[in-house]
């Protein structure tokens, strides 16, 4: 069995519902959806484009826990709860994402776990051979 490695935030919903920030099993990790929280609290409440930075800025965090960064992101998915909002979403990609671009998925949700989240993000990343260590 390959050997995983766990990435906890603190944030609060990790203990109630019982999961990890990020996971590493060999070369691939999968970060589970961040939003945009900061210490535990909401930031940018009401502006999607800031809201996307934050939670594309913690799935940063996640990865470089493992060694890892978004250049390695192979895969996103990008839950919003408003779609119109698809050109500002797409615009801060596009700063983090630069080409080639990772598969994407981006899905509209009635909601998500607070109100005060517009946008959650899940990323998928590929850690290349030559930078794949052992578990800490």
């Amino acid at each position: 069995m390959t050997a995983r490695r766990k990435v906890s935030s603190g944030a609060p919903w990790e203990s109630v519902v019982g999961y990890s920030r990020a996971v590493a099993a060999g070369d691939n990790i999968w970060v589970t959806g961040c939003t945009s929280l900061v210490d535990g609290e909401v930031v940018h409440e009401g502006d999607p484009y800031a809201q996307t930075a934050q939670a594309i800025r913690n799935v940063a965090w996640a990865l470089g826990q493992l060694d890892s960064s978004l250049e390695d992101v192979v895969r996103t998915r990008i839950f919003v709860t408003d779609i119109s909002r698809l050109m500002d979403i797409h615009a801060v990609r596009a700063e983090f994402f630069p080409p080639p671009y990772p598969a994407s998925t981006l899905v509209q949700v009635t909601a998500l776990v607070r109100p005060e989240y517009l946008i959650e993000i899940e990323a998928v990343a590929v850690i290349p051979e030559d930078r794949v260590t052992e578990p800490r």
